[in-house]
């Protein structure tokens, strides 16, 4: 299964649960919201098998439901749009 996802910059409060979750997905900019790192937070690159449970993990760590899980791309707006 093919997954992708996304940090909903909207209702991140900065907590870091997806960072320390899943490192290798997720980071912070310089406010501190958390953004996918695979590609600038557009949701449009497939998480590979070995980070699909991490990813799942952060979903399911974060307080805000700010973690974004699809099956197929994402369609919006890049970390620098926002």
């Amino acid at each position: 299964m093919t997954y992708y996802t996304r940090i909903d910059r909207e209702k991140c409060i900065a907590c870091g649960a997806c960072i320390m979750a899943a490192p290798e997905l997720y980071d912070c900019d310089d406010d501190c919201l958390a953004y996918s790192l695979k590609d600038r937070n557009q949701g449009i690159t497939p998480v590979c098998e070995p980070l699909i449970e991490a990813m799942f993990d952060a979903h399911d760590g974060c307080p805000t439901d700010s973690v974004k899980i699809a099956k197929q791309p994402f369609h919006g707006l890049s970390l620098d749009d926002e």
